[in-house]
């Protein structure tokens, strides 16, 4: 056993343990690199990345994802397809079988946190099958300063063991492969799959649980920057709406790209201590601080080699277009750090409109701003997904409704309350989506005028301008943008068959419409009043 056997003991004994063989406690990244190696976990790259594969699963699996169901959390916990019980029992059952199979094993257990407003913290404590997993919680979560005690009694824990399978039919899982929060246990377990992400995005589940009810603070999956004059803005967006590139401005410092917590009193601060982003076509020209990012320490999943060399093929997509990187935030040039900011000046609902009926930018009254949080809308395209041929409406309610253990309002109503005590936001939703038609007749809007029109936003230039308002969403299109051509700020405008785009608009109202009766009988009367035009939805 590698360091103290009784500090290391004295660790893992409230997480069950009461043997372990081979224990390896806080390795330094240089150190489970080699771990890593020397178990044949991984190889280098020729820029010192570790590339590893997670096997069968290269991502997350959420219908394999549960909560514990007992008395803290029968009545908070909003229960279905998302958020799927799982009996206490069973999950007592499944941790004893896991620390049974662990006890012989060489494990790797690490002390971090998550939440960089000290106020906010939430202590961990991770157990890794896995050399490499261990390098992935070091570089995604956050690092206790050199020297410092973390003989604390942590807030949560994981147990990670992908090669733990477990039995269905004994277990209560739906497959082998498991992801169980217990918040009365405070702790994860995560069998049968190696993708590390559901480490993170377990840890952010906690958070989504805990913030609202302990610290009155509203959790986002978003991502966050700030100016020189300390001006913080925030970035909400599904795949493919350009989160990543557009929140990634040299002349702003990086916050956070996924994670973060607004506070009654303190502004915002990342959960994380680093990116996990896609590398799949990465290069150098259009993502030069993730390609830089990419060196010794990091980590890469799933990717390839172009042949004979040790170079990442980024455009090989063998294994899975879910091809990513690891790295600590201090390997982005213009990270702040620690990670915290003021409240957001400005906040951007980013969406792909493949159907080419939201405008470029438009602001967002209180209103409009809870129900569009509320319905995370999106389109998918044609050649994003197996059996796509024409557009397809996607809504993730709060921009991430797959790690919501709460009813989706009640963020919506944080997310009005925040708005109410910093009255100087500005909420936009900013189309990066279709112009002058649908997908396959229209184009997608310049990457150019999208910059141009956040700048014009985070500079104030759009403060003085008129704005008129959409006859079907409600929302204000400004009539002038610095560097953007006016005719493009009104959708309209860009069809030339006017009543084949009225059609649309109406039709896209009617999805917002049906999306929301699930959340309807749960939201008040200020979300619902942000709603499309009800008689064009109605129409339809």
């Amino acid at each position: 056993m590698t360091k103290s056997a009784t500090t290391v003991l004295a660790c893992l004994e409230p997480l069950g343990f009461t043997e372990a063989s081979h224990v390896h406690l806080n390795l330094s990244p240089e150190e489970l690199v080699q771990e890593a190696l020397r178990r044949n976990e991984g190889v280098l790259t020729d820029t010192g990345a570790l590339m590893a594969d997670t096997g069968t699963f290269t991502g997350r699996s959420p219908k394999d994802r549960f909560i514990v169901r007992d008395a803290g959390t029968a009545n908070s916990v909003w229960w279905g397809d998302i958020n799927i019980p799982f009996d206490a029992a069973k999950f007592d059952q499944l941790h004893q079988k896991m620390v049974a199979y662990l006890a012989d094993k060489e494990i790797y257990v690490r002390d971090a946190y998550a939440g960089a407003n000290p106020d906010y913290t939430l202590k961990l404590r991770v157990v890794n099958e896995l050399a490499w997993h261990n390098l992935f919680c070091y570089n995604m979560f956050l690092r206790p300063a050199p020297g410092a005690d973390t003989s604390w009694t942590p807030d949560f824990s994981i147990i990670c063991a992908p090669g733990f399978e477990a039995d269905p039919a004994v277990d209560g899982t739906r497959q082998k492969n498991f992801a169980i929060i217990n918040f009365s246990k405070k702790m994860i377990l995560l069998g049968g799959t190696g993708y590390a992400g559901e480490m993170k995005k377990g840890i952010f589940g906690v958070l989504n649980y805990l913030l609202p009810h302990q610290k009155h603070t509203l959790p986002m999956h978003c991502s966050a920057n700030v100016g020189k004059d300390g001006d913080t803005a925030i970035f909400f967006g599904l795949s493919g709406t350009g989160k990543t590139t557009l929140s990634a401005d040299p002349n702003r410092g990086l916050i956070g790209d996924d994670e973060h917590g607004w506070t009654p009193d303190a502004g915002i601060f990342n959960f994380e201590g680093g990116c996990y982003a896609k590398v799949i076509d990465l290069s150098a020209e259009k993502e030069p601080e993730i390609w830089n990012a990419i060196r010794t320490g990091a980590i890469v999943e799933n990717t390839r080699f172009i042949p004979g060399t040790t170079t990442v093929d980024y455009a090989n997509k063998s294994v899975t277009e879910n091809t990513r990187t690891a790295y600590p935030i201090h390997f982005i040039p213009n990270a702040i750090e620690p990670s915290v900011a003021d409240a957001p000046k400005n906040i951007f609902f980013l969406t792909a409109d493949a159907f080419g009926v939201l405008p470029p930018i438009s602001k967002l009254d209180k209103s409009h701003a809870m129900y569009h949080f509320m319905s995370g809308y999106t389109a998918k395209v044609a050649g994003t997904e197996m059996g796509i041929t024409e557009p397809q409406t996607t809504f993730s309610a709060c921009f991430g409704a797959v790690f919501l253990p709460l009813h989706p309002t009640k963020y919506a109503e944080m997310l009005g309350q925040k708005m109410d005590e910093n009255p100087d936001v500005n909420v936009w939703l900013v189309n990066t989506g279709w112009t002058g038609g649908s997908y396959g007749v229209g184009s997608r809007m310049k990457l150019s005028y999208t910059r141009a029109m956040i700048t014009a936003a985070l500079n104030g230039e759009l403060n003085d301008v008129e704005f008129s308002k959409h006859p079907v969403f409600g929302v204000e299109v400004p009539a002038f943008v610095p560097n953007v051509p006016d005719h493009i700020l009104d959708p309209r405008d860009t069809w030339s068959d006017k009543e084949a785009y009225d059609r649309t608009a109406a039709d896209l109202a009617y999805k917002f419409v049906e999306n929301f009766k699930k959340y309807a009988d749960f939201a008040n009367a200020e979300i619902l009043a942000g709603a499309p035009k009800a008689e064009v939805a109605a129409s339809v």
